[in-house]
């Protein structure tokens, strides 16, 4: 199970759900924080703004950030759930938990999980960087991409509801 959540809830649904991994997205100017019952080598820190093209002054997501993230997931056993957070809330952790879902069901179609992704998050508004990276990452031949554009923007929301992607 994929939790997902806004900083501000992470403590909480970490909790609450028994959470044994955590993904954090956020910019360079928010310390990372740790959590309750997480150990280092459990909790992936990941720094970058989000934001889709590159300008001055702001920290894009790279290929790296996504290899890091993809080699993260590959270590998790699934035994327990994984919380994913970033600021809000909405798109960096909405796109890395539909990057995750798109490596654990890599038999399912794409449109299937994204919609699923839009059920569970009404304002999930994926990163489109970071899902374009990584749908070259994993071989999906512009899926992934097509996907998230066709479920379109979420709802504005100023902070992310916490939600749940089962596997």
């Amino acid at each position: 199970m994929i939790v997902v959540s806004s900083l501000r809830e992470a403590q909480d649904q970490i909790a609450r759900h028994g959470a044994s991994h955590v993904v954090s997205i956020l910019g360079p100017e928010t310390p990372h924080r740790t959590f309750d019952s997480i150990e280092g080598d459990r909790h992936l820190k990941l720094t970058f703004h989000d934001i889709v093209l590159v300008a001055e002054g702001m920290l894009a997501p790279q290929t790296s950030h996504l290899d890091t993230l993809v080699s993260f997931y590959r270590t998790w056993d699934r035994e327990a759930p994984m919380l994913i957070h970033c600021w809000a809330g909405v798109s960096r952790s909405t796109a890395a938990a539909y990057i995750a879902k798109c490596i654990f069901e890599p038999k399912r179609d794409e449109h299937e999980i994204a919609w699923e992704l839009r059920e569970a998050s009404p304002s999930a508004t994926p990163n489109p960087r970071m899902i374009a990276m990584a749908d070259e990452l994993l071989g999906r031949e512009g899926r992934m991409r097509q996907a998230i554009s066709d479920i379109g923007r979420g709802e504005d929301a100023f902070e992310g509801t916490p939600f749940i992607l089962k596997l």
